[in-house]
């Protein structure tokens, strides 16, 4: 079974163009330490909830819009050699300040798959 890390987030509507281009950069890094797939979605039918939804979770304002996004790995052997990786590697390092997202209000995490199809 493959292992998967999540990502959620607001992404302001003006940065989505630089948001877009982070992750392409991003993207073929994960690949070459072996990430099976990486996959950025737009939120277009996020709906606010009562309790608890994605954007409350990101606490999302007005001119923002939820980003959700995960790389699929072959195992979390892979995965976690990969981020140890990407994260040592000078060339992969932001400054915070020029981040396209408040990566404060991102939440992530890894995940076993208990059933593919």
């Amino acid at each position: 079974m493959t292992y998967v890390d999540g990502f959620v987030l607001a992404v302001p509507n003006a940065k989505r163009e630089a948001y877009l281009r982070h992750a392409e950069q991003v993207a073929p890094r994960l690949r070459e330490h072996g990430a099976l797939a990486f996959v950025e979605c737009w939120g277009d039918d996020v709906p606010e909830g009562k309790l608890t939804s994605f954007p409350m979770a990101v606490k999302c304002e007005p001119e923002e819009t939820v980003v959700f996004s995960w790389v699929t790995w072959p195992s979390k052997e892979v995965r976690d050699k990969a981020w140890a990786a990407i994260m040592a590697d000078p060339s992969m390092r932001m400054d915070p300040a020029n981040m396209p997202f408040d990566g404060k209000r991102m939440i992530y995490g890894g995940f076993r798959a208990i059933l593919e199809h």
